[in-house]
């Protein structure tokens, strides 16, 4: 009676015992998703909950009361799963704030953006509450981009780099001259002055030597599906899609990062780095803040027998899919948001979808000569399920200035495939393809001029 009467007093408590036993709804599961762009805690029970939430900016702390809920033994997980290097939380407090109230505190290492919301149950989950922590001011990743790229030029000298060009001006005209070292008539003739600032032609630049011109950055958004709440296909192994395409798309980083378009450095910008739940229209503004040349998604197909198989490239459809099958792959991603739960009250949300949903014909024609490109390396390294890039509604393709596929790089649902696509070597094959598919791309299609340079 007595630790009854404290706990309905508000006292919280770090830790739960084990003889503390719900009355309410069942946990479920807890989880806890720390990421650079927001972290999200998800309680997941077998009854719907609802919820009241306050912040509190100092120290700043989110409180949120939990009704039809007792302590329960489960979220002392929750507790443990705060992550030192979370950028948000930087501890949990729970406690019996009344009969049936659950307090949890949240304490933040930063002051944040809340957006607390319910789930129904999808897929395999039963029903959820969310807590989205996002900051109040999101980092630029343009300005990531090009803070990356200035740190990787080399510092120019220009007093050094004149004076090295003058020291060797006088011994190129002195031999050239001198009929003294002349072998005759065919002696070689005095080479012009160089400006300064300016290589010599024919010359090799010493070391202090670095072009002058400023370089265009190429762009290219990487997407890789699913993340987070949302695992995607599970193959027969049990190995999750969410998982296979963040490692295809950490190698296809490292790849474009270390190339050039036409003496232009290439730079990868990631929509997901780690394993976190990005909506799909937040895909698709993320690659248009960079200013991205091209936006490739990256997923592993599934499909309802084992037997299929093959990779396949697909470009947006403004009308009907070019098949079936591809109406089909393309409901079953976009129910991502679904899956991995998207607050659909938030105010912008819808906005946000609308304006992105403007597809032109002319981004649609760019798309699919970049999937034509990407199609035909893959086809290299691997089997394809079609021999030609199909279209469909794809959401995260509905960017409409930067042309976009969607890869499907084999079927997970495939024993054999899943067990290819788990595998260090075809993710390798895999990557190099796609790059030389951009790199085919762009050498038919040179990439716009832009005010954008570093």
């Amino acid at each position: 009676m007595k630790r009854r009467t404290a706990l309905r007093g508000g006292a919280l408590v770090l830790m739960l015992g084990a003889r503390q036993i719900a009355r309410g709804a069942g946990i479920v599961a807890v989880r806890i998703w720390p990421a650079p762009d927001y972290s999200r805690v998800t309680i997941e029970s077998d009854t719907a909950l609802r919820a009241r939430s306050t912040f509190i900016p100092s120290p700043p702390r989110l409180a949120v009361d939990i009704e039809g809920l007792d302590l329960n033994p489960s979220l002392r997980e929750l507790v443990a799963q705060v992550k030192a290097d979370d950028p948000f939380i930087s501890g949990i407090r729970v406690g019996q704030n009344a009969p049936g109230v659950v307090r949890l505190v949240l304490d933040l290492k930063q002051a944040v953006q809340p957006q607390v919301f319910t789930l129904p149950p999808v897929a395999a989950y039963r029903n959820r509450l969310v807590f989205d922590l996002y900051p109040l001011q999101a980092a630029d990743p343009l300005e990531a981009l090009i803070a990356e790229r200035l740190k990787e030029r080399p510092q120019v000298d220009p007093l050094g780099e004149l004076i090295a060009r003058q020291n060797q001006r006088p011994a190129l005209a002195a031999g050239a001259g001198d009929s003294s070292h002349a072998a005759g008539p065919a002696a070689a003739p005095k080479r012009p002055s160089v400006p300064p600032g300016e290589p010599a032609t024919g010359v090799a630049a010493g070391p202090a030597a670095t072009p002058s011109r400023t370089d265009r950055l190429i762009i290219i958004a990487l997407d890789p599906g699913h993340g987070g709440e949302d695992p995607g296909a599970i193959g027969p192994r049990g190995t999750r899609e969410k998982d296979v395409v963040l490692k295809i798309a950490h190698r296809l980083r490292d790849r474009i990062n270390a190339s050039t378009v036409n003496g232009n450095p290439m730079r990868a910008f990631l929509t997901r780095d780690a394993d976190f739940f990005v909506p799909l229209h937040v895909r698709v503004q993320k690659a248009r803040r960079v200013q991205a040349d091209l936006f490739v998604s990256i997923h592993a197909d599934a499909f309802f027998t084992p037997t299929a198989r093959g990779a396949s490239v697909f470009a947006l459809s403004q009308g009907a899919a070019s098949s079936s099958a591809a109406r089909w792959m393309a409901d079953k991603e976009n129910r991502a948001d679904l899956i991995g739960g998207l607050n659909v009250q938030a105010k912008d949300a819808q906005v946000q979808r609308a304006l992105l949903d403007m597809s032109t014909t002319a981004q649609i024609n760019d798309s699919l000569k970049l999937g034509g490109a990407v199609l035909g390396e893959i086809g290299n390294v691997g089997r394809l399920h079609k021999p030609r890039v199909e279209q469909a509604g794809f959401a995260v393709l509905k960017a409409p200035d930067i042309p976009s596929v969607l890869v499907e790089t084999a079927f997970i649902s495939n024993p054999d495939e899943e067990i290819k696509l788990a595998s260090d070597d075809y993710q390798e094959q895999l990557a190099d393809a796609i790059v030389r598919g951009i790199g085919r791309y762009f050498a038919r299609n040179p990439p716009l001029a832009r005010n954008r340079s570093v």
